[in-house]
C-alpha cells in the first residue's frame, strides 16, 4: 500500500508555536525601532550641541575661566589682554626686603626681575578645555562651566637680575677676615681690632628669594652670611706689655759685685724700642692664635756681648805650702770661684723681667769652680814629698833688683800645677809694672843693659827652670840671655839660666806625672837667695847632669863710652861689664825606674859684650869707641 506524506506549507516553523498571521509585522521590533530611533536623535542633537558649542567659542575663552578675580569667559585672548593688562600690579608693589641684622636693602619684585606676564596668562587660559584629547577638552570645558577654573598668573622671574642687585649688596658686607694687629707710635702701642670675615652666599641668599616669590608674597629674605672669626680677636694684652717695657729704660748690673767691676749699663727706651720684636703663636689649645712681644735676641747679645771679657773671672785654686812635719797641706790663700756671663740667661731673665715691668735686671753668670778648692788635701792631690829644689844666688844686686825677686817670686808660692798642665812663667807672673810692684832695675833690652821696669825677674824664671830641670819634667820652652850673666853662673855654671820677656819669650814645662805640683819659693834677702821647691810623688824619675861644656869663646871688645848729661866733667859710671861670647851645650838624661825616659840638649850661645862708660859730654877719651 502506498502511503503519501503531506509537507506543511512553513517547514522553520516548529510545531505547536505561535504563528502570526501573514503579512503582520512583530511589536517587539517596533519598539526596538522606536528605542533605537530616539537614541540615535539623542545623540544627534546632543551632537549638534557640542558642535555648536565648539564653533560657537572657537577663538574665545571658555565660560568658567578666570584669572586673578577676572571672568574671561567668552573673550578673545586680545581682548583678555586687553582685560587683564594693568590689573595686576604684584611685580611693581610687592617690597622685598633683604636683611643683614641692622642694615635693610627694600627692593620692588619687579626691581629683583619679577614681571608679570599676561600673554601667557591669557594663552594659559585660552588652552583650557582645548586638549589634544576631545574627551579631556570636553571634561575641561564641563569643569569650567560647572565649578570655575582659575588661572594663576604666569610670573617671570630673571634670576640674573636679582643675584646683580644681589652683589651689589654683597660689595657692601663683604670683609676680609683680619687678625687684630699693634704698632708703635713714637715709644707708645697702638692697636686695632681684629675683623670678622664676612662673605655673602649669594647663591643659598636666591634660594630664599626664590621661595617668597613662588607665593607672590612681600617679606623678608635674610641674607645668607659665612661669617670667619679672625685668630687673633685683640692686640691690647700684648699692646700693655710693649707700652710695660717702653715705660723706663733698662738697667743691667752686677748683683754681687767684685772689687774692680764697672757698670751699670743702660739700654735707653728708645734702644729698647728698637730691639721689639712681636711674633704670632699658636694657642696651645688651637683655638687661634696670640702674640708675643720681647726683645731681640739678637740686638741683646750685640748689647751684652762687650762685657764677657772684662768681667770674665778665672777660677783661682787654692794655694798652700807643705809641712815637712805633719805632711799635710797648709792652705796658704783660700780658693775663689770664676764666673762667666751667661748671655743667654740673662737675655731670657730680661725679657721676663721687663715685661713684668721690672727695668732693674741683674746679670747672670755661670760659677767656675776652681780646679783645687782650698779643702783638698794632700792624699788626694798627690802631694806628698819634696821631688825637686833649686836655689839660685843674687848678691850684689840693687835695691830694685832684690825688690823685683821677691815680688816676682811671690806670684809662684804655693802654685798647684795640675797633672798634664804646661806651666808657663809669663803666665803666671802677669803684668810686669810699677802698678803691679815692680820697681825700676837693670834688663837687657835691645842689645843693651839699661835700666827697666822688672830687672831681677830673670832670676826668678832661671831659678824655676833650674828645679823644672831636676824634677825630669818636660822642658817645653827656655831661651838663654843674649850674654852671660854671673847671678845665674854661680852654683850650676854657664848655660842653666832662663830669660823671659811677655809675650814673646817664655820659660815653660809640662808637669807629665799622675800627681798635683806644688810650688814654694822662698826668698832670702840676708843671703840674697832665691829657691824654689817642687812638692809632688815620685815616680822613680832621676836625673843626670852633664856639662856644662863651653866652646867658641869670643872674647869681648874693647870698652865703649856714651856720653851722659847728668854727669860733671871726671865722672864716669859703668853701665855694662865685659864678658867673653862663647857657645854652652848642657846635656840631661832623665831616667824611671832604670830607664831613660828624656835625653835633653840645651843649647846657649851667647853673644860678646863689652864693658859700657857714661861720661860727661865731650869727656869720652880720645880713639875710644862710642857706643852705637
Amino acid at each position: 500500500m502506498t502511503t503519501q506524506t503531506q509537507q506543511h506549507p512553513y517547514p522553520e516553523l516548529v510545531a505547536g508555536e505561535d504563528i502570526p498571521p501573514a503579512g503582520a509585522p512583530s511589536w517587539l521590533a517596533r519598539l526596538t525601532l522606536i528605542v533605537v530611533s530616539i537614541i540615535l536623535l539623542t545623540n544627534l542633537v546632543a551632537a549638534l550641541g557640542v558642535a555648536g558649542y565648539q564653533i560657537y567659542y572657537d577663538g574665545l575663552i571658555f565660560p568658567g575661566v578666570s584669572v586673578w578675580g577676572i571672568d574671561l569667559s567668552g573673550m578673545t585672548p586680545e581682548q583678555a589682554v586687553e582685560a587683564l593688562t594693568g590689573q595686576f600690579h604684584y611685580p611693581q608693589t610687592v617690597t622685598i626686603t633683604f636683611r643683614d641684622g641692622p642694615n635693610v636693602w627694600p627692593l620692588t619684585a619687579e626691581e629683583l626681575g619679577v614681571q608679570f606676564d599676561v600673554y601667557r596668562t591669557v594663552q594659559a587660559a585660552y588652552e583650557v578645555g582645548r586638549n589634544p584629547s576631545l574627551v579631556e577638552s570636553l571634561r575641561q570645558q564641563a569643569a569650567a562651566w560647572r565649578e570655575g577654573v582659575v588661572i594663576s598668573p604666569v610670573i617671570v622671574y630673571d634670576q640674573a637680575v636679582a643675584d646683580r642687585y644681589l652683589q651689589q649688596i654683597a660689595a657692601q658686607i663683604n670683609q676680609p677676615v683680619m687678625d687684630a694687629t699693634v704698632r708703635l707710635e713714637g715709644l707708645q702701642a697702638v692697636t686695632t681690632p681684629g675683623q670678622v670675615g664676612r662673605q655673602v652666599d649669594v647663591a643659598a641668599t636666591l634660594l630664599e628669594l626664590g621661595n617668597l616669590i613662588t607665593t607672590l608674597r612681600s617679606g623678608e629674605v635674610p641674607i645668607v652670611v659665612a661669617e670667619t672669626p679672625p685668630q687673633i680677636v685683640s692686640a691690647d694684652d700684648v699692646a700693655a706689655t710693649i707700652n710695660t717695657i717702653l715705660s723706663s729704660d733698662l738697667e743691667v748690673y752686677i748683683e754681687t759685685p767684685l772689687q774692680g767691676d764697672p757698670g751699670p749699663w743702660i739700654a735707653t727706651r728708645e734702644s729698647l724700642a728698637a730691639m721689639l720684636i712681636i711674633d704670632r703663636a699658636a694657642n696651645p689649645d688651637g683655638s687661634g692664635a696670640h702674640y708675643v712681644v720681647q726683645l731681640n735676641e739678637g740686638q741683646l747679645t750685640s748689647f751684652l756681648d762687650p762685657l764677657i771679657a772684662p768681667l770674665a773671672r778665672d777660677p783661682v785654686n787654692a794655694r798652700f805650702v807643705f809641712n815637712d812635719n805633719t805632711r799635710q797641706l797648709e792652705v796658704l790663700a783660700p780658693s775663689r770661684d770664676g764666673r762667666r756671663l751667661d748671655v743667654p740667661a740673662t737675655i731670657q731673665l730680661i725679657n721676663q723681667q721687663v715685661s713684668a715691668g721690672e727695668h732693674r735686671v741683674p746679670l747672670v753668670f755661670q760659677t767656675l769652680p776652681p780646679e783645687v778648692p782650698d779643702t783638698a788635701t794632700a792624699e788626694q792631690l798627690g802631694i806628698t814629698e819634696l821631688i825637686s829644689s833649686a836655689t839660685t844666688y843674687f848678691g850684689g844686686s840693687g835695691a830694685g833688683r832684690r825688690a823685683n825677686i821677691q815680688v816676682a817670686a811671690s806670684r809662684f808660692h804655693g802654685l798647684v800645677i795640675a797633672p798634664g798642665e804646661q806651666f808657663s812663667f809669663n803666665h803666671y807672673l802677669g803684668d810686669v809694672s810699677p802698678e803691679t810692684g815692680f820697681e825700676k832695675a837693670l834688663i837687657i833690652y835691645n842689645g843693651r843693659t839699661i835700666e827697666g821696669v822688672g830687672g831681677g825677674v830673670c832670676q826668678v824664671s832661671t831659678t824655676a827652670f833650674q828645679a823644672a830641670f831636676y824634677a825630669g819634667f818636660p822642658i817645653n820652652e827656655r831661651w838663654p840671655h843674649a850674654y852671660r850673666v854671673a847671678y845665674y853662673e854661680r852654683g850650676e855654671g854657664a848655660g842653666m839660666d832662663a830669660t823671659v820677656y811677655a809675650p814673646l819669650v817664655d820659660m815653660r814645662f809640662t808637669n807629665d806625672t799622675p800627681y798635683y805640683l806644688l810650688i814654694e819659693t822662698y826668698v832670702d834677702t840676708a843671703n840674697a837667695t832665691l829657691t824654689f821647691r817642687f812638692y809632688s810623688t815620685s815616680d822613680g824619675r832621676t836625673v843626670q847632669k852633664d856639662g856644662p861644656y863651653i866652646t867658641n869663646i869670643v872674647p869681648h871688645g874693647p870698652p865703649l863710652y856714651e856720653e851722659n848729661a847728668e854727669l860733671s866733667p871726671g865722672q864716669s859710671r859703668q853701665v855694662d861689664f865685659a864678658v867673653d861670647g862663647a857657645d854652652v851645650t848642657v846635656y840631661r838624661t832623665v831616667y824611671r825606674d832604670g830607664q831613660v825616659l828624656y835625653e835633653d840638649t840645651f843649647f846657649s850661645q851667647y853673644i860678646p859684650w863689652q864693658a859700657v862708660y857714661q861720661v860727661a859730654p865731650g869727656y869720652i877719651p880720645p880713639g875710644a869707641a862710642r857706643v852705637p
